[in-house]
């Protein structure tokens, strides 16, 4: 599948995939985490964050780890206009080349377990950013951790509880993490159930998409029948 829109699942795989990335570059290189936050400037909890593909850390702390890591060809790539259009009357906007296209290809994890999580995820912080907006949400949620103590299986009573106080007081990051505990709360969930179906049904549409693979970018243009190409070197 190819497209040029981030939806919020595949912006999530990113972010994902940049954060562990950036810590396998800073293990291969021998730095520690005390070492890396200082040379970033930033503490060992926002380290921590970056390297789960958190995405509240700022765009300016990511780029720091970058840097920090030797990327900064990447972003310099990234922050230039070589990717963009040429300017209007140029002689290389006036060439009939075939402009670059350049295409990224993305894909989950090939692991069940992995695609199951980041679906989890990415339905959860719909939910976090939906109750924010609506306490009756935050409310629904209670009822229903509410009812599933009073009535559900004893086994994930410890959970239900614990979510209780999450919904109360909208600590809504020790849900949101990679850790095995958040992945637990998350199976056990009472926020989910509120989350329209047609919410509920995009995501898990972002989920399968991606399980099948998204190239990021355009098709290459083609000329007009008749058209003359311009050989590259």
């Amino acid at each position: 599948m190819s497209t040029s829109e981030i939806s919020s699942v595949l912006e999530r795989q990113l972010l994902l995939q940049l954060g562990d990335r950036l810590k396998r570059l800073r293990k291969a290189q021998g730095i520690g985490t005390v070492e890396m936050a200082v040379r970033a400037g930033i503490t060992r909890n926002t380290l921590r964050a970056v390297e789960v593909g958190d995405p509240a850390p700022s765009i300016g702390t990511y780029l720091r780890v970058m840097s920090v890591l030797g990327l900064s060809g990447e972003l310099a790539l990234l922050a230039g206009d070589t990717l963009q259009p040429s300017p209007a009357g140029s002689a290389a906007a006036r060439s009939r080349r075939v402009a670059p296209v350049v295409q990224v290809r993305v894909t989950t994890d090939d692991t069940r377990h992995r695609l199951q999580d980041l679906q989890s995820l990415a339905l959860h912080e719909e939910a976090v950013r939906l109750a924010k907006a609506n306490p009756a949400l935050v409310l629904q949620a209670k009822d229903t951790a509410k009812r599933w103590l009073a009535t559900g299986d004893s086994r994930s009573a410890s959970l239900w509880r614990e979510w209780q106080s999450i919904l109360e007081a909208g600590s809504w990051r020790k849900a949101l993490g990679r850790t095995r505990h958040a992945q637990q709360l998350r199976q056990a969930s009472p926020l989910v159930t509120v989350l329209p179906e047609e919410v509920r049904q995009r995501i898990l549409k972002e989920v399968s998409n991606l399980k099948k693979g998204i190239v990021i970018g355009g098709e290459p243009s083609t000329p007009q029948d008749g058209e003359p190409v311009e050989e590259r070197q």
